[in-house]
């Protein structure tokens, strides 16, 4: 786990980058950073990735329907400031600091920096892509070289990003040790080359996974490959690519959504589709995910309910005077309380999700409660394997579509119970943990091929919980899980995200064109999309 001290040295990071930016010192030749800077500078990338997401997370959550973030994107209505800051930040400061690692990097030949960064890069412009689609890339470091950088197309990308993987590889096998930086260095695998390999495989079987519409054949063969080699790939929870926040609240390290919603004021519902799902499916996740406040509060702010209070897709009514009583971020992944109350209503015949030993008590959650140390998953050892399931499924990829799937299940429950355990929760009982993976795996049996497929993405989806980013790929990829229709739908399911509005201002290259790309950004699918 991510020291504290090490998130508030990339914090340091941050406002030393920052900081440069208004001085300059004529003793120090800004075409050639030290390594110290390096080892500063790197870090900070890693944050500020992270931070940079909340926005872009939180609004792709509400479209998959883990939460509601807003009424108008719960109404699937875009605006172009619903993604700005995301956007803004990634170009202004995350991908900028990476550019400087790459370039620097290479000029003095600290190969481990410059392979993290260029993984680091290819992630996030992967993501960019999926997100938007057609963004700039190739001119959009170059400062004030290029103020108006082209939109480049995102398959163009993909291809260079593609590369790029290989050439970070390629990278780190210049470092002869085991570390490719000082494990103070990068936040999320302390340095470790054998790490940074599995992600940059497990990158690359994500990437070929998600065009595998547009060139079936190319995805399989690439596929085979990775998954052929046994350290090509995340194998275990200990290996996940995934960002971990802090404790602190001074200086506040926490969790985006344990500071939004750990407080007096409240900026999210939490989704009544979600918490269906998991209640009426005995889904022991629901106490992990959701935090009640209230025992018997429910939909539309009811008071003869089970304290489940979430709010449907698409509701456009007005948020009446709830925040003592909705439903909250629980303990799973935003670092909040795990919710270990009796439920009033439980099912009799529920094996997993039961009041058995259910002796907590529910409260109106505070700053202190909870550890605000949670995560962003980005690229899991459960995540994996459901591509995997995926790709056997759709592209006969000689994989155990089946293994994969119940493997998946099981890195999940248990990533969730160590994590639990760790910050204040209850683990999962391991009979818990066989038992409700051998009961999925008795309907994946019994299902259809289109049932298999649906019961991968649908039990991916719930995995996934903490990156809506991801299950929107996944959504536009295989129309996977089956979502609740909105109830007051005020556009069509985005296909692409909003371009920011700071953006399509300040950039020339763009000429008259700006408004017209931004209506399409609605109903254009992403190159994958087919």
């Amino acid at each position: 786990m991510m020291a504290l001290k090490n998130i508030i040295i990339a914090l340091a990071g941050v406002l030393l980058v920052t900081g440069c930016k208004k001085f300059v010192d004529i003793n120090t030749d800004p075409n050639n950073p030290t390594t110290a800077q390096l080892s500063l500078l790197l870090p900070a990338t890693e944050v500020s990735m992270a931070a940079n997401m909340y926005q872009l997370n939180s609004g792709t959550a509400t479209f998959m329907q883990y939460t509601v973030f807003s009424s108008g994107l719960s109404r699937l209505q875009q605006q172009g400031t619903s993604f700005n800051d995301s956007w803004d930040g990634f170009y202004t400061q995350t991908l900028n600091d990476i550019e400087s690692v790459i370039k620097s990097g290479t000029a003095q030949e600290q190969w481990g920096y410059v392979a993290i960064a260029k993984l680091e890069k290819a992630y996030l412009v992967s993501l960019m892509v999926d997100m938007w689609g057609d963004i700039p890339y190739s001119q959009s470091q170059k400062g004030q070289e290029t103020v108006s950088p082209p939109f480049e197309k995102g398959a163009d990308i993909y291809e260079d990003l593609l590369k790029m993987i290989d050439e970070a590889a390629a990278d780190a096998a210049k470092v002869s040790a085991a570390t490719l930086v000082p494990a103070s260095s990068d936040l999320l695998y302390g340095g470790l080359k054998s790490s940074w390999l599995m992600m940059a495989g497990s990158l690359k079987l994500k990437l070929y996974n998600q065009i595998r519409l547009v060139n079936p054949e190319r995805s399989a063969t690439a596929i085979k490959a990775l998954i052929a080699d046994p350290v090509a790939l995340i194998n275990t929870n200990a290996m996940d690519f995934t960002f971990r926040f802090g404790p602190g609240q001074n200086p506040n390290n926490r969790h985006p959504w344990h500071r939004s919603e750990y407080q007096g004021s409240k900026t999210f519902y939490m989704s009544q589709s979600l918490i269906d799902l998991l209640f009426n499916n005995d889904d022991p996740r629901l106490r992990y995910y959701i935090m009640r406040q209230n025992a018997t509060a429910g939909l539309n702010n009811s008071a003869n309910s089970n304290g489940y209070y979430g709010r449907n897709p698409g509701d456009g009514t007005a948020a009446p005077a709830d925040l003592n009583r909705r439903s909250t971020f629980g303990i799973y992944p935003a670092g909040g309380l795990y919710d270990n109350a009796p439920v009033n209503n439980i099912p009799a015949g529920n094996k997993y999700l039961t009041n058995t030993n259910a002796t907590g008590a529910l409260k109106v959650v505070g700053p202190t409660d909870g550890t605000g140390a949670g995560i962003m998953p980005m690229i899991t050892n459960a995540m994996v394997k459901f591509i995997r399931a995926e790709a056997a499924l759709t592209l006969n990829t000689g994989d155990d579509a089946r293994q994969a799937f119940k493997d998946g299940i099981t890195a999940h429950l248990n990533s969730l119970s160590t994590y639990a355990a760790a910050n204040g929760g209850i683990p999962l009982p391991a009979a818990t943990i066989t038992g409700f993976t051998d009961d999925l795996l008795v309907k994946y049996d019994a299902a259809t091929n289109a049932g298999k497929l649906e019961l991968v993405m649908t039990q991916k989806y719930i995995a996934q919980y903490g990156n809506g980013m991801e299950a929107y790929n996944d959504y536009r990829r295989t129309g996977l899980p089956v979502l609740r229709t909105p109830l007051s739908p005020l556009n069509t399911f985005p296909l692409r995200l909003y371009y920011s509005e700071t953006e399509l201002t300040a950039n020339t290259s763009l000429g008259n064109d700006a408004s017209r790309l931004q209506v399409a950004q609605q109903t254009t699918p992403v190159f994958w999309d087919k």
